[in-house]
């Protein structure tokens, strides 16, 4: 439907713009108030066809955009006004450039005759965000001619592209206007008119964000060779890190294509689909690396000749440190977009250029290769040290303390199937690294793992479960706190956010780190213990809130989600006590003493 608005130059030129994007699929635009940004907001909100909500605090609206972007692997839209508002986006920006995200960032700004002159509200926008954008522009101030409307069309066609192509991202265009900004009728566009034939051919295909495996796809002789060569290593291993998949079930089985024509396990993040489509790579998964590697003889017995790193390293440090010291060649495939450096190890390394769907395209008709005693010593370890895993957890009680290992353990157990799980950083990803154990429900992880900070958490769930399915964010004290500006958003979600948030007082991420050792400064500095009432600060935005103190409670609560609004979960931990648990646990998982022996031919 165009939606074109006549009655002065800005309306025209902005209306314009919002059209170009919706023929080339925008469907969710963030708006923050501003005055600035008028003829954008009123473009938007003529537009029936695309979901805009106002968001006040601009950090907020951006995460909850990036939310929205993750899940669908489609361009977001984010719109503010002049001076420091923009600013507000950076760590958002940031993430998106770190974990590949479309967002379309339009910062709205002064004309240039009013830079830089102490006018008010005027900050200096150019390239405001650095080198994390794909791209940037600055506008050109509109005008009201049919020259300038066809530079507007091209140049948001461009932008668009550049937030999927070549690898998804963020773009910034920064857009001056000047007076009037208000929809007022002044006749300066009578001599245009537009139909729908100014924006054919704008759409685009819309573009996985992962490439997927498809049948009968060519394959060049080098990658026929190159998989000959894998096929004929015994001691091969393929490592999976955290990622999101469009189509996470084509995703699995495209690694199951790969371990399985190669006859080599698989070690795969708790933030990999892998992990919940667990009956699509049975039996090469291993899900307890991290525990069997904590003992030096398993270490030693394991190590590779050849791995196979898919996407960027899982976040186990037990797991980066085994690889630092391995003289293994290891082959980095990360699809579209691969022009990064996926290697924090520096090791002898090659980025190949092929996607997993190429991969997996050539094996498709390829016979499983003979199992190896490598391979079945890794299935060995796994099965004895994912049931010890099992055993403790299951009958860890109340009285032993509610311990945040148990209820990442739980989780994959308890929710309904399909549930999107938003995971915090610092100790909620870790737990899940440790934890989460394989299971064939189909949940659904997210993570901002580009650049692993807290900002944003609590606003990028909110995002994620927006005209979604009920969802769940795991996560911190620490990390709910740093968004809290999130709650602000709740009014607009359409649909359900169970907020569970493990209240340990403090970082509980620093209890396991050496400067837990050195008091002060550790506990004022580091842990940053704090006292919010979450009961007062449920009923502060009208949120439903609820204690959870024991396992049978949680299990109910979590079992069945609902379906609109956001509620929070209280679970109240011991800092120190689990920090002890874990270290304890995670060292007792794999001990060669409790492993029953192999016998290998």
């Amino acid at each position: 439907m165009m939606a074109i608005d006549y009655r002065n130059t800005n309306t025209l030129w902005a209306s314009v713009l919002v059209e170009t994007l919706a023929q080339l699929g925008l469907r969710q635009a963030i708006v923050s108030p501003g005055s600035r940004c008028t003829p954008l907001t009123v473009a938007l909100t003529n537009y029936r066809e695309i979901d805009v909500l106002s968001i006040l605090d601009e950090r907020s609206a951006a995460f909850f955009a990036l939310g929205i972007a993750k899940r669908s692997g489609w361009p977001s839209l984010l719109v503010c006004t002049s001076g420091t508002a923009a600013a507000n986006y950076y760590p958002a920006v940031i993430e998106a450039h770190e974990s590949q995200v479309p967002l379309l960032l339009l910062t709205a700004d002064r004309p240039p005759e009013l830079r830089d002159c102490a006018s008010g509200q005027t900050i200096d926008q150019q390239k405001l965000f650095g080198h994390f954008p794909n791209y940037y522009g600055e506008m050109a101030t509109p005008m009201a001619n049919m020259a300038m409307l066809r530079y507007l069309r091209q140049t948001i066609s461009h932008a668009w592209r550049r937030t999927l192509l070549p690898a998804a991202g963020p773009v910034h265009l920064n857009c001056p206007f000047r007076d009037p900004l208000a929809p007022i009728e002044d006749g300066s566009t009578a001599d245009i008119t537009l139909d729908a034939s100014f924006f054919a051919h704008l759409s685009i295909p819309r573009l996985p964000m992962l490439a997927t495996w498809e049948p009968g796809a060519a394959v060049s002789e080098d990658v026929s060779t190159w998989i000959r060569h894998q096929r004929q290593q015994s001691q091969g291993l393929i490592i999976v890190g955290p990622t999101h998949s469009s189509n996470p079930e084509n995703y699995c089985l495209s690694i199951a294509r790969l371990a399985l024509g190669l006859g080599w396990p698989v070690l795969a993040d708790g933030l990999s689909p892998l992990r919940n489509y667990h009956h699509h790579l049975n039996p090469h998964l291993v899900t307890t690396y991290d525990a069997i590697l904590r003992h030096p003889p398993w270490a030693t017995n394991l190590i590779p000749d050849q791995v196979i790193q898919i996407g960027p390293l899982p976040t186990s440090k037990v797991l980066r440190q085994w690889l630092q010291h391995l003289k293994a060649q290891r082959w980095i495939i990360h699809g579209r977009g691969h022009d990064r450096n996926l290697d924090p190890l520096h090791g002898a390394t090659t980025a190949l250029p092929w996607s997993l769907a190429t991969l997996a395209a050539y094996l498709a008709g390829v016979p499983p290769a003979p199992s190896s005693p490598y391979l079945r010593q890794w299935q060995h370890l796994e099965i004895h040290t994912a049931r010890r895993r099992d055993e403790a957890l299951a009958v860890w009680d109340d009285q032993q303390g509610l311990f945040e290992g148990k209820l990442t353990w739980l989780l994959p157990q308890t929710l309904p199937e399909e549930t999107p799980v938003m995971i915090a950083n610092s100790m909620p990803v870790r737990d899940v690294e440790w934890f989460w154990p394989a299971n064939n429900r189909h949940l659904h992880p997210y993570v901002n793992r580009g650049a692993n900070g807290i900002d944003g958490t609590l606003s990028t769930a909110l995002g994620l479960a927006h005209c979604h399915r009920p969802s769940l964010l795991l996560t911190g004290d620490l990390a709910l706190l740093h968004d809290t500006n999130g709650l602000l958003s709740q009014a607009h979600l359409q649909g359900h956010l169970t907020v569970l948030v493990v209240n340990n007082r403090g970082g509980g991420i620093f209890e396991m780190l050496p400067i837990a050792q050195f008091n002060p400064p550790f506990e004022a500095y580091f842990a940053t213990p704090q006292q919010v009432n979450w009961q007062h600060l449920c009923r502060a935005y009208g949120v439903t809130y609820e204690q959870v103190t024991d396992w049978p409670t949680l299990t109910e609560r979590l079992s069945q989600l609902p379906t609109a609004g956001v509620r929070l979960l209280e679970v109240v931990t011991d800092r120190k006590l689990n920090a002890q648990q874990r270290h304890q646990l995670l060292n007792s998982l794999a001990d060669p003493v409790h492993i029953p022996k192999m016998n290998l031919p």
